[in-house]
C-alpha cells in the first residue's frame, strides 16, 4: 500500500454543487479512477478510510454526497457507531431525502462526476470503474447502463433492489451495459431476495453483460461498514479481495 493524499472538493452539477472526498497515491503520477458511491449514511470517516485504502492500491478515488441537494455531509448527524438503536430515527429523517434522490436527478450528477473525474489531474485518461455500497450499488447499476462509455467496471455490495419489478429498475438497463460487472450479495438482507438476485442474474446473462454475481453467506446488509452492528470482518475482507480483483482486470 501507498501513501495516499485525501482531500475535500466541490464539484459542479446541473443544481448545485455536491461536496466530495478526493483521494489518491501521493506521488504526483495520475492514475485510474473509481467512483465510489455512499450508502445511505453518506461520506463520514468509514466511507474515506475506505476510499483511502483503494487509493493506497493505486487508484485515484472520488467520494461525492449524493444527497448535496440538502446541504454538506453529513447531512443527518451520526454517532460515531451506527448500532440498531439508532437506525429508526437516522432513517426517519433520511428516508424522505433518499426518495428525493430520483433515478434522473442522480444520472444527471452521474454525469457531472464523471465529466470532474475527466478533467481531475489525478486521474488517469480513459473509462472509471464504479464501486457502490448499499443504495450505492443501485446507483452503480444505473450509472454503468446510462454512460456504457464511461465505465470500464462496476461493483456493488450489499446492494437493495437491484433488480425489482418496478419499471424503472436498474436490471433493465443491462443491454446497454458494455462494462464488466460484480455484485456481492447480503444472504441476510431483505432489501435483495433471492428472486431478485436471480432477476439480476438472468436479466445480466440475457444481455450477455461480464459478470459475476456471490452470495456472501451469513453477511447482512452493511457488512462491509465498520462503523455499523452490520459489519462483518470476514464478508468485508472477501468484498476487498473481489473489488481489487475486477479492478486489476480492468485496468
Amino acid at each position: 500500500m501507498t501513501a495516499v493524499q485525501g482531500t475535500a472538493v466541490d464539484i459542479p452539477t446541473a443544481d448545485g454543487t455536491a461536496d466530495a472526498y478526493l483521494t489518491h497515491p501521493g506521488d504526483g503520477n495520475p492514475h485510474p479512477a473509481v467512483l465510489l458511491y455512499m450508502d445511505a449514511f453518506g461520506p463520514r470517516p468509514q466511507l474515506r478510510a475506505m476510499a483511502d485504502r483503494l487509493a493506497g492500491a493505486g487508484y485515484t478515488v472520488l467520494v461525492p454526497n449524493v444527497f448535496y441537494r440538502h446541504g454538506r455531509a453529513p447531512v443527518v448527524e451520526l454517532p460515531e457507531f451506527i448500532d440498531p438503536g439508532a437506525r429508526p430515527e437516522i432513517f426517519e429523517r433520511l428516508g424522505p431525502i433518499m426518495r428525493s434522490l430520483t433515478t434522473d436527478l442522480a444520472m444527471r450528477d452521474a454525469d457531472a462526476y464523471l465529466r470532474w473525474l475527466a478533467d481531475c489531474p489525478a486521474a488517469a485518461d480513459g473509462p472509471v470503474a464504479l464501486t457502490g455500497y448499499c443504495m450505492g450499488a443501485r446507483l452503480a447499476l444505473f450509472t454503468a447502463g446510462t454512460y456504457p462509455d464511461r465505465v470500464a467496471a462496476a461493483a456493488g455490495f450489499h446492494g437493495g433492489r437491484l433488480a425489482t419489478e418496478d419499471p424503472d429498475s436498474p436490471h433493465l438497463l443491462a443491454d446497454r451495459v458494455t462494462a464488466e460487472l460484480y455484485f456481492g450479495h447480503a444472504d441476510q438482507d431483505a432489501s435483495m431476495p433471492p428472486e431478485q438476485q436471480e432477476r439480476l442474474e438472468a436479466a445480466l446473462t440475457a444481455a450477455g453483460v461480464r459478470h459475476r454475481c456471490e452470495v456472501y453467506t451469513g453477511a447482512h446488509h452493511g457488512y462491509t461498514q465498520a462503523d455499523t452492528a452490520a459489519y462483518d470482518r470476514d464478508a468485508s475482507e472477501r468484498h476487498w479481495a473481489a473489488l481489487l480483483d475486477l479492478l486489476k482486470r480492468t485496468f
